[in-house]
């Protein structure tokens, strides 16, 4: 055992030297070890070990059986949390053609991600407490039940209903396998440890093909049966495997000493505040106008919690969810906090986006669909798993991998915005590029702040970066579907209501309502989609310039006031069967 010194208060004493002199003599009693990495008190610079917590973090452990289903396990965990989104993002309109609900179709996702960002930082505190083990136990039945609730639902609210359920185990899950695979990783392999951890989505790196494929040939409730499936593994191999020691936080406390360190308010402020200022972002300017109470109402409600929050942490809580000790690196920390908001938007919005485009203007084939996301799916994950070996390899050039990362991430997005209709082959490679970007900053960002951070709090801090992600994602993707919509809608009255009355005659909204039983009505609608297919706006929604509109075949000669009257009547009936069937937005009345 090692031999340890306490370490005492420094003295002063007075001595006498030769001539008369006195000189004073410090004293400082310090701990001594016999060796630093083989002992369990060991602290790293900075004080970033814990002390005494009985785990050797130098020495990888031989993988025998239990370890090895135990990281089993997590990738069981890690992969159920991403798999509900992924792959019903890629199928939403086999989902309200089944259920209804065309109007909200979005929430299926946003419940997902505000439910996820919304638990993340309480659930990071529980996790520290009382240990991983219980915790993703919770998250794994979580996503099991909110999967039977979508796989049974006839309605889009009870659909959205399970979703919630999803996202709460979602961020339990998702933030309890990247810790608990650090944990078990020694220090200087983290990054390669959860490299693979990652590589373990590969098989669902298809997901929009493997969504299209069931949902075209079966019915999109299976996708929800093989998520909860999955999810179930997850569950048993955990509650059998998985035992990690008692957390250091907990280790000698009684239950009401333990409940006593839960920050209940914060949880609570953070939790209403981010699900209120979201709920509003999302509102604003796609089912509510940005000036009406339903949007200014939450917008500023949530605003008020989440301010109220920040004080309540920095000066109220006794034991605050994200407390000072992590920041240890303050600068850095920030720094990637920040990267990982940016990154979270681009990320969510080409996840979402992406499918809906291919799916709208390149073709409906299942299998054409689910080709074209291949590139986003694989590139996204080869970066996070390029960028996380490098974490372990280059040591101390966390920043350029970073750097790097970022300018992928703003070029490939950026170069999306040459998509047109025919041109899906130069495509590819601007995917290939933005999906190394983001793949290369979303998760080795967490993994970043996990290695600063005292190890007693890795759950704590992965919980903030996974909140911070989703916030970003939120806000992004509301930024950009609200430009989007704000120029799709008037340039379709103009340029699609325009073909309708000037290339096809139809002067009447009655003529609209009937041409499904009318000869020639399967003509027409092959007219409708070229006009659609050519509206290319759609490409834009993804990457951060204003939403253009494309080429287009313009209308000569200026219409009159009842022709522009007919022309708007005409597309807002045209709209409930041809725009949101190929566009998945609604077209407010007029």
């Amino acid at each position: 055992m090692a031999r340890h010194t306490e370490v005492g208060t420094g003295s002063n004493e007075s001595v006498s030297l030769p001539g008369g002199k006195e000189a004073t003599q410090h004293i400082e009693l310090v701990q001594t070890r016999d060796s630093e990495h083989g002992n369990a008190g060991y602290l790293d610079k900075d004080g970033l070990r814990v002390d005494n917590d009985e785990q050797d973090h130098y020495t990888e452990p031989p993988m025998s059986f239990n370890r090895m289903m135990s990281l089993i396990a997590m990738a069981f965990l890690w992969t159920g949390s991403q798999i509900p989104v992924y792959l019903f993002g890629g199928i939403p309109p086999y989902i309200y053609a089944d259920i209804g609900g065309a109007d909200r179709w979005i929430w299926l996702v946003l419940a997902n991600l505000l439910s996820l960002a919304a638990v993340c930082p309480f659930v990071g505190s529980l996790s520290d407490i009382f240990g991983r083990r219980y915790v993703a136990l919770v998250g794994a039945a979580a996503i099991v039940i909110g999967m039977i609730i979508c796989s049974t639902a006839h309605s889009m609210n009870v659909f959205i209903g399970g979703m919630v359920f999803a996202g709460i185990g979602a961020g339990i899950n998702e933030l309890t396998a990247l810790a608990a695979t650090s944990e078990l990783a020694p220090t200087a392999k983290r990054g390669k440890y959860v490299a693979i951890l990652i590589f373990t989505i590969l098989p669902f790196c298809p997901s929009v093909l493997w969504g299209q494929l069931i949902a075209a040939h079966s019915s999109w409730r299976w996708v929800g049966a093989l998520c909860a499936i999955w999810a179930f593994i997850g569950l048993v191999l955990t509650a059998v495997f998985y035992f990690p020691p008692p957390r250091v936080n907990s280790q000698g406390l009684s239950k009401a000493e333990i409940l006593k360190q839960i920050d209940f308010v914060g949880g609570l402020l953070s939790i209403s505040g981010m699900i209120l200022f979201m709920a509003g972002m999302q509102w604003g300017g796609y089912q509510y106008s940005w000036g009406s109470a339903h949007v200014l109402a939450p917008l500023i409600l949530g605003a008020v919690l989440l301010v109220a929050f920040g004080f309540w942490e920095a000066y109220g809580a006794k034991y605050p969810m994200f407390p000072k000790r992590l920041r240890q690196e303050p600068r850095i920390l920030s720094l990637t906090l920040l990267i990982t908001f940016i990154s979270g938007a681009n990320f969510f919005s080409i996840l979402m986006f992406w499918p809906t485009m291919a799916f709208n203007i390149y073709g409906h084939d299942p299998v054409g669909v689910g080709i074209r996301g291949l590139p986003v799916g694989f590139s996204i994950l080869a970066g996070a798993c390029i960028v996380l070996w490098l974490l372990s390899v280059f040591r101390g050039h966390n920043k350029a991998l970073m750097i790097v990362s970022s300018v992928l991430m703003t070029a490939g997005c950026g170069a999306l915005s040459i998509a047109r209709v025919d041109n899906l082959g130069q495509l590819w490679g601007v995917l290939v590029v933005a999906g190394l970007g983001i793949g290369g900053i979303v998760v080795p960002a967490s993994i970043i702040t996990t290695i600063i951070c005292p190890d007693d709090l890795i759950a704590t801090v992965a919980a903030l970066t996974l909140a911070i992600r989703v916030i970003g994602g939120s806000i992004g993707y509301t930024v950009y579907y609200n430009v989007f919509i704000n120029k799709f809608v008037p340039s379709a009255t103009k340029y699609i209501g325009g073909t309708m009355v000037y290339k096809l005659n139809i002067t009447s909204p009655a003529l609209a309502n009937g041409t499904g039983n009318t000869p020639g009505a399967n003509g027409l609608r092959g007219s409708i989609q070229v006009r659609l297919l050519r509206v290319d706006c759609v490409r834009s929604r993804i990457h951060h310039r204003s939403l253009l509109l494309g080429r287009y075949q313009q209308v000569h000669g200026r219409p009159r006031r009842l022709e522009q009257e007919t022309i708007r009547r005409t597309t807002v009936v045209l709209q409930r069967e041809t725009v949101m069937s190929y566009f998945n937005v609604q077209i407010q009345p007029l």
